[in-house]
């Protein structure tokens, strides 16, 4: 047992400070890369997440009702908005603040800060006529879980002409 307590107390000192040394093979806390620092890894993607400045959608005129709906894991958010003009299209609920993509949740005070965006219409596509009420409304929807939902207090949504605010 001696014998055994000597061999390992042994090749423990055979790594000494200069690491690249062969005698630093022998070093068994080094085996298995042990020994040196982690390197520090990021979950964060290569150039970061998108921005907002990579969606050329514009803000919707104006927000005429909000509501949810019960889901089994969580709610979803429904927003209705009315467009400015005829053709809007490609509608979405986009957070203020960039966010992974599945990974929605509220800003230190609990807020979850939404914008109710959509293309405006192709050139030469619709007559630059006002939308009818009850026909040209765009709906748009966003499914926030149980585990997002703990994390938020309030949402608002904005748009171009006035902000709704919801509370889970």
């Amino acid at each position: 047992m001696a014998i055994l307590a000597g061999v390992a107390l042994a090749l423990t000192a055979c790594g000494g400070r200069d690491s690249g040394s062969a005698s630093s093979s022998l070093n068994p806390l080094r085996w298995f890369g042990g020994g040196g620092q982690p390197e520090q890894r990021s979950l964060t993607p290569e150039g970061g997440y998108p921005t907002q400045s990579n969606d050329h959608r514009s803000l919707i005129a104006h927000i005429s009702g909000a509501r949810w709906e019960p889901l089994y894991e969580g709610r979803m958010l429904v927003v209705t908005g009315q467009p400015g003009t005829k053709g809007w299209w490609a509608a979405a609920l986009v957070p203020e603040v960039p966010m992974p993509s599945g990974r929605i949740r509220g800003d230190e005070n609990g807020t979850l800060r939404l914008r109710m965006v959509a293309l405006p219409p192709l050139a030469n596509t619709y007559p630059a006529s006002a939308p009818a009420t009850a026909n040209d409304e765009i709906e748009v929807a966003m499914t926030l879980s149980h585990e997002a939902l703990a994390t938020i207090r309030e949402i608002v949504i904005t748009s171009a002409g006035n902000a709704v605010t919801l509370r889970p």
